[in-house]
């Protein structure tokens, strides 16, 4: 529930002694201190909050053994004649230190089963994606030509797909600005879910059309209904597949989803299934996680990638290193490239920010706010019709960032350097063979000009560093024994993309 959490990810180390431990969490790792060996558990769940019949813990502990606690179901949820789906767990063993294995390897084996689970398809999967909600004018100016300009401007900044959220259909949701939506008893009006005649006189084909013509595909929101516990999953699943088949529609952010009991959460998979089923797992869902009860980064994950926070300029909660870090805490242990990843008109708002703020966005480059989003999906979060000139300068690495996104996400990622403070060194590695790979380095505002960064290139190996975009040069340079990585970033709030290879 990232509308009301800004810390995502939690490790607590653990040592056994007398008492049992009742620990809480997604994802359990031993390791044995004597001989390096260690062990994961899994849980595939929501986080243990909103979990289904969660007795307050999710692992038993005990010295020589582990218990996997609370499997979502209550009693009432058994049935005599259906089987019932629990969360489910996965075991990854490792191996000890000396057999040449190491964190990194432990690491790779879980984002092994987590690609597994949902394989990414470059054409399908890769995105970079505008909504113009971010800029808070809600669904007042939704309409047909505003569309179309909006295309016009996202096809000169680089966007891959635009979506348009709430307010394309007839029905009015609780978000609408229009007083009087709601969320609720959406089927008791047949047409809810058609385009508003209003706002699209001519239907959704000249926006389609305009989006084609641009190179851009057009995605849509939606909410299917949460009435009786989705009773009527399959009315909303009959939506998208109509969208796909008339318009081609195959991108949907999935939105203000409640899963309160056992039997929404069943139809609420029945839902999903059933339109990827219709469409051959063409369509691609954007699983709104902010807030509710919903399902989450271990959690059916399955359907697509995941629309991770709002974040707004207008309530000054949007600062540019909140954003890395969240996404650099979570790439540890949840695949980047399965989430949706904001940057904002730095532009806008700019005097609610306090005076002097050094993490005010509007103390970073656009390219720089850009930058944050590339080891994941990036979500340009705003109206490009509300930019100034200047930003569609970074026309010119959204484009050399598409050329080399579906090599850069083909690796393992993950978070080198420092936790993000605004003030440090950090960035990430994508991992994509044993010798080869890329480093998206970030110096924040930070006085040093070189640090040594904590990486996972393999120690004492002499590596070439190719600059890709940003203010990197390129240097074939030695790794420390340490795993560390001297580089240079010559001014504050800068980066770097590199493509490495080691090179002995």
């Amino acid at each position: 529930m990232t509308d009301r959490n800004n810390t995502l990810v939690t490790e607590v180390p653990y040592n056994l002694y007398r008492q049992p431990g009742f620990l809480r969490g997604n994802l359990l790792w031993l390791t044995d201190g004597l001989s390096g060996s260690s062990l994961f558990v899994l849980k595939e769940s929501p986080v243990s909050v909103i979990q289904l019949a969660n007795p307050g813990f999710d692992f038993l502990v005990k010295n020589g053994s582990v218990q996997t606690v609370g499997a979502g179901i209550l009693p009432t949820d058994v049935s005599e004649t259906d089987w019932v789906r629990g969360y489910g767990y996965t075991l990854g063993l490792g191996r000890p230190a000396g057999a040449g294995t190491s964190e990194l390897d432990g690491l790779r084996t879980l984002r092994s089963y987590q690609d597994a689970n949902h394989p990414r398809r470059a054409d399908r999967d890769e995105m970079i994606m505008m909504n113009t909600w971010g800029d808070r004018n809600k669904d007042t100016k939704i309409k047909e030509q505003f569309i179309i300009t909006e295309l016009q401007k996202a096809a000169q900044l680089g966007i891959t797909r635009f979506q348009i959220d709430d307010g394309w259909e007839l029905g009015k949701s609780m978000n609408s600005a229009t007083p009087g939506g709601s969320s609720e008893a959406i089927w008791k009006n047949p047409k809810y879910w058609t385009p508003d005649p209003d706002r699209f006189p001519n239907g959704l084909q000249p926006v389609i059309d305009a989006a084609k013509k641009l190179n851009i595909e057009l995605g849509l929101w939606f909410s299917p209904s949460i009435d009786s516990s989705f009773k009527h999953w399959d009315k909303d699943s009959q939506t998208l597949i109509g969208l796909y088949k008339q318009y081609g529609i195959r991108t949907f952010k999935i939105d203000l989803v409640q899963i309160n009991d056992k039997t929404a959460e069943v139809n609420f998979r029945k839902f999903l299934d059933t339109v990827l089923a219709a469409t051959n797992y063409e369509v691609i869902f954007n699983m709104d996680v902010t807030a509710g009860r919903r399902n989450g980064y271990h959690f059916m994950n399955e359907y697509g990638n995941l629309f991770l926070e709002n974040r707004y300029t207008d309530w000054t909660n949007y600062y540019p290193y909140w954003t890395l870090r969240n996404l650099w805490n979570l790439s540890k242990y949840v695949p980047p490239q399965n989430l949706q990843i904001e940057f904002l008109n730095k532009w806008r708002n700019a005097d609610k920010y306090p005076v002097g703020d050094r993490f005010a966005p509007a103390n970073y480059s656009f390219d720089y706010l850009f930058a944050i989003t590339m080891m994941a999906q990036p979500l340009a979060w705003f109206e490009a019709t509300g930019l100034p000139a200047e930003a569609f300068q970074t026309a010119k690495l959204i484009q050399t960032y598409r050329t080399n996104q579906t090599q850069i996400h083909a690796g393992n990622i993950f978070p080198i350097g420092d936790e993000p403070s605004g003030k440090g060194w950090t960035g990430f590695q994508s991992v994509v063979t044993d010798k080869e790979g890329f480093l998206l380095i970030f110096r924040e505002d930070s006085p040093e000009a070189q640090n040594v960064i904590k990486t996972w290139l393999p120690a004492s190996k002499r590596i070439s560093l190719q600059p890709m975009v940003g203010v990197g040069k390129a240097i074939d340079i030695v790794v420390t024994k340490e795993n560390r990585l001297p580089i240079t970033l010559p001014t504050v709030n800068s980066f770097g993309l590199y493509r490495y290879k080691v090179l002995n």
